[in-house]
């Protein structure tokens, strides 16, 4: 470490050994603009220990529980997605737990801010191929789209964000172990979670959409002919029960993604990223809430297949309903 004078007199303060602390003298930035070192520590704030360990532990348990129930019901699907989710959020969190020791250090806030932007993105997944099994359930005719086209779309527009918040993270850390700007990094980062919010706002649309036509019986399109018993069977107290939990999920991500995207916008310096309890309440809270939101309304246990159409109606068994409305 060594001291050097600029040509205005000023005194610098220059990090010379191999650690990974960031300089004493760093300067105030904006994600998008400037460089990424703080005054201090990239924090604004020391993260508190126990609240770290307190979402490492609720992460690894939601986690096991997603693999435990994944084998269970062989809904393999979920390990690229809620599993993959949970220990991107478990690495996350013991970076702010290994920052709680040492604030300064520049390695454990790289991989807490990567990993806890990127988290959620493999979730948001989860309830896009969520959705679409709801909609091949209760009738494809009300959707714009049919249940694989709906999964494509959306997946694909999930991988895309999932993708250009990585290459915006991968860019902001190479940036700041050099000490270098970080504005390409920054606006990537906050690229990718604009499209995902943008990608999460079509869905709820056409997700709110579908469920309007189906409940006032009003196709847009067609399909295979579906008898009132059968769309009054469709949404029974499981659906329902499923259906509240994936707006559940949903409402908890789409809130995170504001307050991620206020965050990155606001500056690496700003008020909202230097305030914990912020990111605790936000970011950790809202994905905990998510995450056991599927562990307790589990697709696996609330979706289960639907008798064959030729067993909905028997002439032992009249009709018991005439209208789906009377059913839910």
């Amino acid at each position: 470490m060594s001291s050097t004078t600029s040509a205005a007199g000023e005194c610098k303060l220059v990090v010379t050994d191999t650690s990974r602390h960031l300089p004493t003298d760093a300067i105030t930035a904006h994600p998008t603009t400037t460089a990424i070192h703080p005054p201090h520590n990239p924090y604004n704030y020391v993260p508190t220990e126990w609240i770290c360990v307190l979402f490492v532990v609720l992460f690894s348990i939601t986690t096991i529980l997603h693999i435990a129930q994944a084998t269970r019901y062989r809904f393999w699907w979920l390990f690229p997605t809620a599993v993959l989710a949970g220990f991107a959020e478990v690495i996350g969190w013991a970076g702010r737990l290994w920052s709680s020791q040492n604030a300064t250090l520049l390695d454990p806030f790289l991989m807490q801010i990567t990993t806890t932007i990127i988290a959620p993105t493999p979730l948001v997944a989860a309830n896009f191929i969520i959705l679409g099994r709801i909609i091949g359930r209760l009738g494809s005719q009300y959707s714009r789209l049919s249940p694989m086209w709906y999964m494509i779309v959306f997946c694909s527009c999930d991988l895309i964000a999932l993708i250009v918040q990585a290459i915006g993270g991968a860019s902001a850390s190479m940036a700041a172990r050099q000490y270098k700007s970080a504005t390409t990094g920054g606006h990537i980062m906050l690229g990718g979670i604009v499209f995902q919010m943008a990608a999460i706002t079509i869905y709820v649309a056409c997700a709110a959409e579908f469920f309007w036509c189906f409940y006032h019986d009003r196709p847009v399109r067609k399909s295979s002919s579906q008898n009132k018993v059968s769309r009054a069977m469709a949404i029974d107290k499981n659906t329902r029960l499923m259906i509240a939990g994936l707006a559940l999920c949903t409402v908890t991500i789409f809130i995170r993604s504001v307050y991620r995207t206020v965050e990155l916008t606001d500056g690496w310096n700003g008020r909202i990223i230097s305030t914990q309890v912020y990111f605790n309440v936000l970011d950790g809270g809202m994905i905990t809430i998510a995450m056991f939101t599927l562990n307790f309304f589990h697709p696996g246990r609330l979706l289960v297949p639907l008798p064959s159409n030729s067993g909905l109606q028997t002439p032992e068994k009249p009709l018991r309903t005439n209208s789906v409305d009377t059913a839910v």
